[in-house]
């Protein structure tokens, strides 16, 4: 069910939503230079992370091969961000939708998530 075009294009927006919360919270939470160091540096760091550390196997190169638990983590940790950082925006009702939205195309993902955990480890 992971790979059903609809789900990707769910996780797709999804990553894009994460990236627009971690700069949002950047813009409202900060003043002066401050204020676009964090609204671009906090995204460009997460999206780097994202797209550097992945699993063998998974769609796209893997600049950066790494355990299935370990990119796992990273997701949960670039997602987690992104509820934060939209809380912490004042936007509770944005982090409620987008935690929610987010928890259920992880149920969707089952066959993704047990693929993560039992991905042999790297050596």
């Amino acid at each position: 069910m992971s790979n059903h075009p609809i789900n990707l294009a769910v996780r797709f927006l999804l990553e894009l939503t994460g990236l627009f919360a971690m700069g949002y919270w950047g813009w409202t939470q900060h003043s002066g230079p401050l204020r676009f160091i964090w609204t671009i540096g906090f995204p460009l760091i997460a999206a780097v992370l994202w797209g550097t550390f992945r699993v063998p196997g998974d769609p796209g190169k893997a600049p950066v091969a790494v355990p299935g638990i370990v990119r796992l983590m990273l997701e949960l940790v670039y997602f987690s961000a992104g509820i934060w950082a939209f809380h912490a925006a004042g936007r509770e009702a944005w982090a409620l939708v987008f935690g929610t939205v987010t928890l259920i195309h992880y149920l969707i993902s089952y066959d993704r998530i047990l693929w993560l955990v039992r991905s042999p480890q790297q050596t």
